[in-house]
């Protein structure tokens, strides 16, 4: 099972690894279109802050992400996995699993990252800020950056089981499976049901959206197991507790929809 997850804009700090060590990652013929991003970022950051904060959409108070960007090359890392925080990284809380489920995480989760592409949990990176929306001045969108690189390396990487796609419509434009890989790929949506004057009213809201997405990982990481496709995913969900509505894609090559529906109380 590979499960897609987007970063947080928010990172770590205190990082004491050793400095950056790009044919250290994962996913390794990513590397010369991480070089491109981290090449250009850190020029960028080292040569004028005013312009890279406009370009990073970075307001005044952030200004330090923009010194630390400068700084990647030899700035220390820190696994992946403890980089990203936010609230979907505080539900998931990768720290507190026990070895067995930590090595899950590593072989199942993909974080996908406007200056990685995408990396593993256990990936040594440094903290850093660039989002996915990002359209530097010399490679453009990086969306479109990586939308080839990734259509090359992912469908081996996500191998003959079911993909759980919790990505934001930002980190999803980097990568959309195709063909027979989609039709194995549940796209999730967290719909919040509250009922009012005795009418089930349902919406998406942000930071429950987060924090339930943590959840529902932590929850199969801690289970263990594999489900054969979407359809069986729905089902392990359920076992675990979660209202799941399952929807299949109405024509070939389309992924299956998942609504998890989480009653307000």
């Amino acid at each position: 099972m590979l499960v897609l997850l987007p970063p947080s804009e928010g990172k770590a700090t205190g990082a004491t690894g050793p400095a950056l060590d790009l044919e250290a990652l994962s996913l390794p013929a990513l590397t010369v279109p991480r070089e491109a991003v981290l090449e250009e970022l850190v020029e960028l950051c080292s040569a004028d802050a005013d312009k890279a904060r406009e370009v990073l959409g970075l307001g005044e108070g952030l200004r330090g992400e923009v010194a630390r960007n400068a700084a990647l090359r030899t700035a220390p890392t820190l696994p992946a996995g403890e980089v990203y925080t936010g609230v979907l990284y505080d539900a998931l809380d990768l720290a507190s699993l026990d070895a067995a489920e930590r090595e899950r995480a590593g072989r199942w989760l993909l974080v996908f990252s406007g200056l990685w592409g995408a990396v593993r949990t256990g990936d040594p990176i440094p903290p850093y800020r660039c989002s996915g929306t990002v359209r530097l001045p010399g490679l453009g969108s990086l969306a479109r950056h990586w939308r080839e690189p990734l259509g090359a390396v992912l469908p081996e990487a996500a191998g003959d089981g079911p993909v759980l796609d919790l990505r934001s419509a930002a980190y999803g434009a980097m990568w959309r499976p195709k063909g027979e890989l989609a039709e194995r790929t549940a796209t999730v949506r967290v719909l919040q049901s509250r009922v009012v004057g005795g009418v089930e009213k349902r919406s998406v809201v942000s930071h429950f959206n987060k924090a339930t997405k943590g959840r529902i990982v932590r929850a199969l990481l801690r289970a263990g197991e594999e489900p054969g496709g979407p359809a069986e995913l729905a089902g392990l969900l359920r076992e675990l507790g979660y209202a799941v509505e399952c929807e299949a894609p109405a024509k070939g090559g389309t992924p299956w929809r998942l609504d998890v529906v989480v009653t307000e109380v």
